[in-house]
């Protein structure tokens, strides 16, 4: 998986404990290697990353090998944004989408 500089990648395993039970909201980007608007994404939340240090956990799942936590979620499309807060998704946003755009979404959550 093309990783985000700055951003943790999560698999089914640890999901759980660094997304469920993180103590802040977690923004979880659902993504391929296959997937160009995904790739697109990289820079961005690698920036968004380094914003909203200490108020927004921003990790990275790779839907083809993690099945369980994708389907779990009813992920179609790549991307997809979701955010968790107390261990819940409270939104969910598909495609890509500039930094200032994303910025504006996540405002209630941060």
């Amino acid at each position: 998986m093309i990783r985000a500089a700055g951003v943790a990648e999560v698999t089914d395993e640890d999901f759980a404990a660094e997304v469920i039970g993180a103590e802040v909201p977690v923004l979880v980007e659902f993504t391929a290697d296959w997937c160009p608007p995904c790739r697109q994404m990289g820079p961005v939340l690698t920036a968004l990353a380094g914003e909203t240090a200490g108020r927004l956990k921003v990790v990275q799942l790779d839907v083809d090998t993690n099945p369980e936590t994708t389907n779990a979620y009813q992920v179609l499309s790549m991307p997809t944004f979701m955010v968790f807060r107390g261990g819940e998704p409270v939104r969910s946003m598909v495609g890509a989408r500039p930094r200032r755009r994303l910025l504006e979404e996540l405002a209630d959550v941060l």
